[in-house]
């Protein structure tokens, strides 16, 4: 394998752990911001490293559309072109086609689409997902797979899996190996234990250098979720990093910690940033609400970001709800502090054995709800 990962400790399932890449060390649970088309939106490249984050995620659909692969290989690559030296995973692009709809068609070959910015058709089959990714220089490449919507059918799902294996084979003989550089395989089934079971399986014959879940955070409830990693992390090797696609609140991500999860990546504490959603201690805060017109105390108190050591709950109401963009990038860049926050907090329960302690703490914490109102 040409990615080290190292598991350093274990509190019951959860993994405290390393992964060393071509582009830097990655210490694991690790949440991973979304800059999709090469910009955690809202925020600088040393803003995102300054909340703590070691790894961002790029979009092969999106950067293949705009600006091109082909025109980021000859500017020196996604690191130097958006200015993060740190590892970069790119997703393959499949999810975002197949949410295309009809403006997509799914075949064995790959899955042919219009672009849903000017209408161009495109290709995107397996060994174009992984020569994109590699001239965007990704530190970790996603295999191209099928993502179908919750609830599936259990013969749909198995088609869209059984799939998935035979486009990961042709992934996987695609990929240029280096060291540092790695390739994941993307476990689907849907909700279905057996098929999770297979695909797993058939993952690990073929061999990569992580295992990602995909096909959960569609629509399905949180129990439904921990009910399938439940049944589908005990099939993964426990010597490779597993990373769940597309997840998620931050209850989730202490649920799949718990379960053995390692990576994790969502838009929502970007996405929710910039309408005014904030993630705190005690759970969400909209800053929108008239409440906090004239509340001169912080966001969260226990927390280090600019927005909350160095302005008021009534500024950022006023800027939200003036539409500054600094209220983007102040509600971003707490939201991001706080999911780095609670991913180096279940670091260190996980390396000190008190894990099941610290979820406690925090499901309490959450149930407290925000602050009374002055």
């Amino acid at each position: 394998m040409s990615l080290n990962f190292s598991v350093l400790a274990q509190d019951g399932a959860a993994r405290l752990g390393k992964l060393d890449t071509a582009h830097g060390v990655i210490d694991t649970p690790v949440f991973m911001p979304v800059g999709t088309a090469a910009t955690v939106k809202a925020m600088t490249p040393a803003a995102v490293a300054a909340t703590g984050a070691q790894i961002i995620l790029g979009n092969t659909y999106h950067l293949m559309l705009r600006p091109g692969a082909e025109r980021v290989a000859k500017l020196g690559g996604l690191h130097k072109f958006m200015h993060w030296p740190g590892p970069i995973l790119t997703d393959s692009g499949g999810f975002q086609v197949m949410s295309l709809g009809q403006l997509s068609k799914v075949t064995e070959r790959g899955v042919a689409f219009q672009s849903h910015i000017d209408g161009a058709k495109y290709d995107l089959t397996p060994e174009r997902s992984v020569e994109i990714q590699d001239l965007l220089d990704a530190t970790i490449t996603m295999q191209l797979d099928e993502c179908v919507a919750y609830p599936a059918e259990a013969k749909r799902a198995a088609d869209a899996m059984r799939l998935s294996l035979r486009w990961a084979e042709r992934c996987k003989a695609a990929f240029r190996d280096r060291a540092g550089y790695g390739l994941f395989g993307i476990v689907q089934g849907s909700t279905f234990a057996d098929l999770r079971a297979e695909s797993a399986a058939g993952l690990q014959a073929i061999g990569f250098d992580g295992y990602a879940i995909g096909g959960l955070a569609v629509g399905e409830p949180q129990e439904a979720m921990f009910e399938t990693l439940d049944h589908t992390v005990p099939h993964l090797t426990p010597d490779r990093p597993r990373y769940l696609m597309g997840v998620g609140k931050p209850s989730d991500l202490v649920g799949a910690v718990l379960r053995g999860v390692d990576m994790f990546d969502c838009v929502l504490p970007t996405r929710s940033g910039r309408t005014g959603q904030a993630f705190t201690r005690r759970g969400t805060v909209n800053i929108r609400n008239a409440r906090h017109a004239e509340d001169p105390r912080p966001l969260d108190e226990e927390c280090r970001c600019p927005a909350c050591t160095h302005h008021s709950r009534a500024y950022l109401h006023h800027l939200v709800r003036s539409n500054e963009i600094l209220g983007s990038v102040l509600m971003t860049w707490h939201n991001l502090t706080y999911f780095q926050d609670l991913m180096a907090g279940m670091r260190a329960a996980i390396g000190a054995g008190r894990l099941q302690a610290f979820a406690a703490d925090f499901a309490a914490g959450q149930a407290l709800g925000d602050i009374d109102p002055l």
